[in-house]
């Protein structure tokens, strides 16, 4: 029991269905570059305050830099009864320095460190989806000067309901994936916040300087309640809804993009490079990467309710229980990270099946809301000019016309001062190239938001 960190008030060794029963070695060891960025920041702050010496602080640090090249380089030795990175770490400075390598849990607890290492590594986690967000806006965003002509169908109810610009729609995803970013730098403010120095609850009677850790860490503030913080985790919960938020929004695209791409609707080209075939059926270019993605959504919502039950009901300070709130935010974060990863350049790839839109565009009579509107603009209220428009729809749909190949007579039966104009609203394009209203699908708005966005990513 010597071996163990905690083992003086022990007589009985642990039992090996214990050891592999209690270790995180297995899924925590991907924390080291943080517990050793931590505990360096912890040895200098001892130093400073005198609690160590200056050669002492010296030779823990270069002996941590040295141990996390080892992890790196793969020379490392990892052993279950060892139980955690935190252990196996410390185990090895102090196989090597002996008592001065003792000295370095001096004022900290394993509560306060995981915390602290967690902390360090959700927000590294939150920078690289970030970035992860803004690769995939890049990708939409740039696609839009070349689709800057095409006109699509939009769908309320999957039915064709008005038509808009290929890029307004490429922007739509820009903006679900902004909220998700604002959303990540809000959670990146209370994940910011040092744990270390709460000790195992009760904080430390040893003189330490907690804002001295801090600013080595690059932490905004120390955590004001050390028993609060013992037993805090809102934090990686919080950055596991966030992933939820992304997952679902990339959900959502990939479960249009899997339906655009079909030839029932024949919209768009996925490549060739993010699709697979059939083993039986000889035609299939099959949607894969699309519909895991669209599967994988479910995994990051598992992970978010495992961690909410996690925490119901625990009492305040740390409870091993805490231990399990790694598995299920690491996999969320994996799972976030490689759907992007895919994302942005399956998005570059696609190729919109111009000819086709362009040959169903007016099918489905998506200019029926514009002609709407030139009634309701010439005077006519607007529940009469949509039950006006709803009939001449009917009539339309009872020869198998489109509204613009209806004669002016139709419309004069609905507002005798009617001229050729009328056709000037009529048809898919006409009914975008209309559209003035801030936000709007039209042209001239649309190209604004382009401009916006491209200056914003830039």
């Amino acid at each position: 029991m010597e071996q163990k960190p905690w083992g003086g008030v022990f007589d009985q060794a642990t039992d090996r269905r214990v050891e592999q029963f209690t270790e995180s070695i297995s899924f925590d060891r991907r924390l080291y570059r943080h517990d050793i960025s931590g505990s360096i920041a912890h040895a200098e702050m001892l130093a400073a305050v005198g609690l160590i010496s200056d050669e002492e602080c010296r030779q823990i640090v270069a002996t941590l830099r040295a141990i996390g090249v080892e992890i790196d380089e793969g020379r490392f030795e990892f052993r279950t009864e060892w139980e955690d990175i935190h252990m196996h770490i410390e185990r090895a400075l102090i196989e090597r320095l002996g008592d001065v390598g003792k000295k370095l849990h001096t004022a900290r607890s394993r509560n306060d460190q995981v915390s602290t290492d967690l902390r360090l590594w959700v927000r590294d986690a939150i920078d690289r989806i970030d970035s992860a967000l803004i690769a995939l806006q890049k990708a939409f965003v740039n696609r839009c000067p070349g689709d800057a002509d095409v006109v699509i169908p939009a769908y309320t109810h999957l039915r064709r309901a008005q038509p808009v610009l290929a890029a307004h729609c490429w922007l739509a995803y820009c903006e679900k994936f902004e909220r998700d970013r604002s959303r990540l730098a809000d959670c990146r403010k209370r994940v910011n916040v040092l744990s270390l120095g709460a000790a195992a609850l009760a904080g430390t009677s040893l003189p330490i300087d907690r804002r001295f850790v801090a600013a080595r860490l690059g932490f905004d503030d120390v955590a004001a309640n050390s028993l609060d913080v013992s037993s805090d985790r809102d934090f990686a919960i919080e950055f596991v809804f966030c992933l939820c938020l992304i997952a679902e929004h990339l959900s959502g695209w990939a479960e249009e993009w899997i339906l655009w791409s079909g030839v029932e609707f024949n919209m768009l080209d996925l490549p060739q490079a993010f699709c697979t075939g059939s083993s039986i059926m000889p035609q299939k270019v099959n949607p894969d990467v699309l519909e895991l993605i669209r599967g994988k959504t479910a995994r990051v919502v598992g992970a978010l309710q495992t961690l909410l039950v996690l925490v119901k009901g625990l009492p305040l300070a740390y409870n091993r229980d805490l231990q399990e709130d790694k598995l299920p935010l690491f996999d969320a974060f994996d799972t976030v990270e490689s759907c992007l990863t895919l994302a942005a350049p399956l998005v570059a790839g696609a190729e919109l099946k111009r000819e086709s839109i362009a040959a169903q565009l007016d099918r489905g009579y998506l200019d029926a809301t514009t002609l709407m509107e030139h009634f309701i603009r010439r005077g006519m209220p607007q529940r009469a000019a949509h039950h006006a428009v709803g009939k001449l729809v009917k009539i339309a749909m009872q020869q198998n016309l489109p509204l613009a190949a209806l004669p002016i007579e139709q419309f004069r039966d609905v507002d005798p001062g009617l001229d050729e104009g009328i056709y000037q609203v009529l048809g898919a394009a006409n009914a975008v190239a209309v559209m003035q209203s801030e936000g709007s699908t039209g042209p001239e708005q649309v190209r604004a938001q382009i401009a916006r966005w491209q200056q914003r990513l830039d």
